[in-house]
């Protein structure tokens, strides 16, 4: 990233390549909406762009990465309120794939659906930090930096945000 900061706008390819997939993952957890996820990666990319001057290299860059797509989620989510949270469970069957049988693959499409459905009930702030957590697999250190606190907090709303899950799961 310094070296888009610095003008070599090249590297922003190099970039796309190594997060998109992460920050797409992120987003479509958040939003369940394929389409929107997509051009909510999209958007964070031009703000990269944009925004590059406020990268310091000082942080990691997955920290200040992930600010800048909480911004476009929020922005995202004030100008969309009546938008309906839903996940597309086609989106899933895909990813279920090859050589399952066809009761395992419902069976598993119904359990991510009943997942989905659970994380759907969250808040969007325990969902979001078990999004970063589970999905993201991002340590608890970089979390605390992406939320401005501190690492005991994240432990702290991780286990909560994990006991609301198994509640809305039906397990807890």
């Amino acid at each position: 990233m310094l070296q888009v900061k610095d003008g070599n706008l090249e590297k922003m390819g190099l970039l796309f390549e190594r997060y998109h997939r992460a920050l797409f993952g992120f987003l479509y957890h958040m939003t369940g909406q394929t389409d929107a996820s997509e051009d909510l990666v999209q958007n964070v990319f031009y703000r990269m762009l944009k925004y590059r001057h406020t990268f310091t290299g000082e942080g990691e860059f997955r920290t200040w990465m992930y600010h800048l797509a909480r911004n476009v989620l929020a922005d995202h989510v004030r100008k969309n309120k009546h938008s309906a949270y839903h996940y597309d469970v086609a989106d899933f069957v895909e990813k279920i794939g090859g050589g399952v049988s066809a009761d395992e693959s419902m069976q598993k499409e119904q359990e991510l659906a009943s997942l989905h459905d659970a994380l759907r009930k969250l808040s969007p702030e325990n969902r979001e930090i078990l999004i970063l957590s589970r999905f993201q697999e991002l340590k608890y250190e970089e979390i605390a930096r992406i939320l401005d606190t501190t690492e005991g907090a994240v432990k702290v709303r991780v286990h909560r945000a994990m006991n609301e899950l198994k509640r809305a799961f039906g397990r807890g």
